[in-house]
């Protein structure tokens, strides 16, 4: 059965100007496909170009050469407006930082995905309500991040990242301000998405949750040294 590609990395280089110093380059020749339902690990130290990675897999930034195509689609070519609505619909975040607005409940903070791609205030509300439920956060709806654990937190950013039904879940070193207990709970949780059929792409140092994907990709000094299939 042919493999459906969602994200294509061909050939991507990215560098940063420096000024009067040598420009850094930070990803050196990178090709990967993701396919549809696979589980995908990328690897590496601290400096090997794994937080460049996570941007360009998620087509949060363009390349400085090569092409990054979503869904067929090159992202070089389109408007950052046509790309956001595009990466909305297609990839769910999920970062160490949490990265939720302050001001807003746990319930505020999963709508706003489907708000910004115009889903009926009463539907996102819906849908944000059984999402929360069933990461069992039923009595947390109206709380504020800074009235929430670490770990609540995190299922919070989960249900905000699956708010669109994204075919892609990008999981950015998701445990990293965890305690054990819930890390577990949070890679376990990943890994019965990726049975449902959700394509997830962990990136991460932590060889305990490598264990979980079914590909890994390891990174150094900017370049894939070696890729593992289970």
């Amino acid at each position: 059965m042919v493999q459906k590609t969602l994200i294509k990395i061909d050939n991507v280089w990215k560098k940063y100007d420096m000024g009067k110093a040598d420009p850094l380059i930070v990803l050196k020749g990178i090709n990967i496909n993701i396919n549809k339902g696979e589980f995908l690990a990328i690897v590496g130290p601290s400096g090997s170009g794994k937080s460049t990675m996570v941007n360009v897999v998620g087509a949060l930034d363009k390349p400085s050469y090569g092409d990054i195509y979503l869904r067929e689609k090159n992202i070089s070519d389109m408007s950052e407006s046509s790309l956001a609505a595009l990466r909305g619909r297609t990839i769910g975040f999920i970062f160490q930082q949490f990265n939720l607005l302050p001001n807003l409940t746990a319930l505020q903070n999963v709508m706003l995905p489907m708000e910004i791609i115009n889903i009926p205030e009463v539907n996102a509300r819906e849908r944000a309500t059984e999402l929360l439920e069933a990461l069992g956060l039923e009595n947390r709806l109206n709380h504020k991040p800074n009235e929430l654990s670490g770990g609540q937190k995190q299922r919070v950013a989960i249900a905000r990242a699956l708010s669109n039904e994204p075919e892609v879940i990008l999981a950015d070193e998701p445990t990293g301000n965890l305690d054990s207990k819930t890390g577990k709970f949070v890679v376990e949780f990943l890994e019965k998405l990726n049975k449902k059929g959700k394509t997830i792409v962990l990136v991460t140092h932590d060889q305990e949750l490598v264990k979980y994907a079914k590909r890994i990709i390891y990174l150094k000094d900017g370049k894939i040294i070696k890729e593992v299939k289970k």
